[in-house]
């Protein structure tokens, strides 16, 4: 379920200011976003798997905050951000 390092250099690429650019919140959304969408994924088959349901609500919980502070202190590339991600703005 995690992502393999060729997925993240292409997000890392896509997001980041620079090729080495992993900590930025851009990059941190993005990837957290794509780790959601596989684990909803994973979720639709597995309906029972508890363990990575409690995983997906922390990683949910991380990108909510991370998403408030990125709005709080960039608001024209949170709002460019948001709709390149297809993601709700609900913060």
């Amino acid at each position: 379920m995690a992502l393999d390092s060729a997925q993240k250099q292409e997000i890392v690429a896509k997001y980041g200011r620079n090729g080495n650019d992993t900590g930025s919140s851009e990059v941190q959304i993005a990837l957290l976003t794509t780790r959601i969408a596989e684990l909803t994924e994973h979720l639709k088959v597995f309906k029972k798997d508890h363990a990575s349901r409690l995983g997906l609500l922390k990683l949910v919980g991380k990108r909510r905050r991370l998403m408030k502070y990125f709005k709080r202190t960039n608001k024209e590339a949170y709002n460019k951000l948001v709709s390149d991600l297809a993601i709700r703005d609900n913060i």
